[in-house]
């Protein structure tokens, strides 16, 4: 085993939890029984990498195996890293006939195609997410696994989820995508975040959406004000059309866990009582950032509850409508702009 492949080792080590050690070593299968057997998991973080180290000297193992134990912890535990959104554009007829294996060797091919020294692992997950691990080189180096991309796509749907992805790669890896998926063009969703579902629900729309309705009736839900008795009738009919409104605007039930949203302002500012700022020609530049640990069930409470207005303003409701988190707004545009964001690293 090289030295590449034994610092590759440490660093997974360092980052799977004790707890989750055992059940990750089972789930790579590149240990005899009589190996997992010897592993003592009592034994401190230190001395069960030097022992894996020897396991894995002795059985010859090179980075293709050692990479493989890192997809496995990656893709159950996608939440430690950042993700951002990408949307295929403009399909061809024949979209819907890409299947796994053609897309595997395709993809692979027009990216070597494009970089020389470059590292592909492909591997389909149980919820027929295709997950893509590459290491990048460049005309002088190998690859290096120790900063990998990782690509998810789902294949069928036109969006494409990526971590650790730099600018000057993304023109790589989105040329390869496009060839490779039958589609014309790929673009930024403006969406991220480090919940990887949260994402991808609120994109593919797999949460319960409310519509309006001429005759709106209380919703079945917890809200205690709509069935006590001890309120009124007008104020019940008023925390019920609250929660259908809230409900409308953000979804019922589970919602995607999004953590935060972004608005970037560039406009003109208005205030009469401020002329200094009133009069500059240039536009008033400003980010607003709101944050929680379940956004949009956050916003929904809000306006459930009467805390915020109903219905709600369109530039928090364009979070679920438009499937994004990250919005320029302009003097040009009445409300969130369709302008998105590159992804940083």
């Amino acid at each position: 085993m090289d030295d590449s492949a034994r610092r590759l080792l440490q660093r997974i080590m360092r980052r799977i939890p004790a707890q989750m050690l055992k059940p990750t070593l089972d789930k790579w299968g590149r240990l005899t029984a009589a190996q997992r057997q010897s592993m003592d998991f009592t034994e401190s973080k230190w001395a069960l990498t030097e022992k894996l180290l020897a396991i894995c000297e002795e059985n010859e193992m090179t980075v293709k195996h050692i990479t493989e134990l890192e997809m496995i912890h990656v893709i159950e535990n996608p939440d430690h890293c950042m993700w951002y959104a990408l949307q295929l554009m403009d399909p061809e007829e024949d979209v819907h006939s890409v299947e796994l294996t053609q897309f595997k060797e395709q993809f692979k091919s027009h990216l070597r195609e494009l970089i020389r020294h470059v590292s592909i692992k492909i591997k389909k997950h149980t919820d027929e997410a295709v997950w893509i691990r590459i290491a990048w080189g460049d005309s002088f180096s190998r690859p290096n696994h120790l900063k990998p991309t990782y690509v998810v796509h789902h294949l069928q749907t036109p969006y494409v989820f990526v971590t650790s992805l730099t600018s000057k790669l993304k023109p790589l890896l989105s040329q390869a995508l496009v060839l490779s998926t039958r589609y014309q063009a790929i673009k930024d969703a403006s969406l991220s975040g480090r919940k990887l579902t949260a994402i991808r629900d609120l994109l593919m729309r797999q949460y319960q959406q409310v519509f309006p309705t001429k005759y709106p009736s209380p919703l079945a839900e917890n809200d205690q004000n709509a069935s006590n008795i001890l309120i009124n009738k007008e104020q019940a009919e008023l925390a019920a059309s609250r929660h259908q409104k809230a409900c409308e605007a953000f979804g019922d039930g589970m919602l995607p866990q999004l953590q935060s949203a972004v608005y970037k302002l560039e406009t003109k500012f208005r205030d009469h009582t401020n002329k200094t700022m009133t009069e500059r020609e240039e536009a008033f530049r400003c980010v607003v950032k709101f944050a929680s640990t379940n956004l949009l069930e956050s916003l929904r409470h809000c306006a459930s509850s009467g805390i915020a207005s109903t219905p709600g303003t369109s530039l928090l409701s364009s979070i679920p409508l438009k499937g994004r988190n990250y919005f320029v707004i302009t003097d040009n545009s009445p409300g969130p702009s369709s302008q998105t964001r590159q992804p940083s690293n």
